[in-house]
């Protein structure tokens, strides 16, 4: 172009010239005409740059959704009233992009990260809507229904008017405390992130109790398995207790290593793993938990539970440090303790709030498995004892089976 410009300056450029330059150019002669003509106007001898299409992140989410079908990302941007281009500049972005080294995201891993992702929001909004409720929410023994599974006021436990592990006496219904909700909280906190909890507090406090109740109902895709702790535990124990409660088919395999890749292999989806009773735990059980936790290819929520369960973390900082959340269970406070009575079994509805309050002061201090306790007694002295008044008479001889002797 830059001598035939040149030509054409002199005045001496002919049809012959134009013609050799198309020839050498591969094109027509009008074409080598037009670019003569953009030169001598516009002073340019390249081509005028042409507005590339770039496709966003959002849609190659779309399009990866969609399989890879260009025609869906169409109709997904007409339906988002934007600025559409035609279908066939859609299709040569895509290619263009993919021959460059784009690569397309499997649909199901784009599915299974956005359900993961809405999945850890609700765990969020439920901790965050559970530390919002104030007051004393009973859990009635009938099954309510469940068009609301994953509210965090609605606990629904079995006929006997029990979760599952959770002994009561006869009439007594859970009831949703202020620890309860503080525990759902952290625990569901811990489920949004993955990450692990310790729920502590001295024997009695109703620890187990809280972390049933926060995960009687999880959201769908999660599950929840509960590890019992051995006695004397070592590693292969823990790995053997860990494998039963997975409740993994076949026989449990001969070598660690294969039991630990069976393990790890139904751990890979979304999974509570509750350990109670963690203040038995020596240092090298704790490891053997904290490997499974920290392996790239496990989903895991850790619960680790107990009186003195933060005392054997302790021992082990580096799991320790990895603990989102210590969440302590404190004793039922004296203004509390009657109020969650009254709900928890119908027989402290009739005992006035002083004589409550004497109790918690003089036997249970606090301690709710001491109130369980002084329920059941309390129940069989009515149903087996004529005439038999709940007074401080009555109350006070019953003290003396549910408080241990110095």
């Amino acid at each position: 172009m830059a001598r035939l410009l040149e030509l054409d300056a002199a005045g001496t450029l002919s049809t012959a010239h134009v013609r050799a330059g198309a020839q050498v150019s591969g094109v027509n002669a009008r074409t080598v005409w037009r670019w003569l003509e953009a030169a001598r106007a516009e002073g340019r001898m390249e081509r005028r740059p042409r507005a590339r299409l770039e496709l966003s992140d959002q849609a190659w989410e779309v399009l990866a959704q969609a399989g890879g079908n260009v025609a869906a990302l169409h109709r997904h941007m007409k339906e988002a009233d934007g600025e559409v281009p035609s279908l066939a500049s859609l299709h040569r972005a895509v290619r263009r992009d993919l021959d460059t080294g784009r690569v397309l995201p499997d649909r199901a891993v784009v599915r299974r990260d956005r359900e993961e992702q809405q999945t850890r929001q609700a765990l969020v909004d439920l901790a965050l809507a559970g530390a919002r409720e104030a007051g004393v929410v009973e859990v009635d023994a009938r099954r309510p229904p469940r068009s609301k599974p994953t509210a965090p006021s609605a606990v629904p436990v079995g006929e006997s008017g029990a979760l599952a592990g959770v002994a009561l006496p006869a009439g007594a219904r859970l009831v949703r405390t202020s620890s309860v909700r503080t525990v759902a909280e952290a625990v569901g906190q811990a489920m949004a992130v993955q990450g692990a909890v310790c729920v502590f507090g001295d024997p009695g406090r109703g620890k187990t109790v809280a972390v049933r109740m926060a995960l009687h109902e999880v959201p769908a895709g999660w599950k929840v398995t509960w590890v019992p702790v051995p006695v004397r535990p070592s590693v292969a124990g823990m790995r053997r207790a860990v494998f039963d409660a997975l409740a993994l088919p076949g026989r449990f395999p001969h070598t660690s290593a294969l039991a630990d890749a069976a393990i790890a292999g139904a751990l890979g989806e979304a999974r509570v793993l509750v350990v109670d009773e963690a203040q038995r735990l020596p240092v090298p059980c704790l490891e053997y938990l904290q490997s499974l936790w920290d392996r790239p290819d496990t989903r895991i929520t850790l619960v680790l539970c107990g009186a003195g369960s933060e005392r054997s973390l302790a021992r082990l900082p580096h799991l320790a440090s990895r603990i989102g959340a210590w969440q302590e269970v404190p004793r039922l406070a004296g203004a509390e303790a009657a109020a969650v009575m009254t709900g928890f079994h119908p027989l402290w509805r009739t005992v006035p709030a002083p004589d409550l309050t004497w109790i918690d002061q003089s036997c249970a201090h606090g301690i709710f498995r001491t109130w369980a306790a002084l329920t059941a007694h309390l129940q069989n002295a009515l149903l087996t004892t004529a005439d038999a008044a709940v007074d401080r008479a009555l109350l006070g001889r019953l003290f003396k089976r549910v408080v241990p002797p110095l």
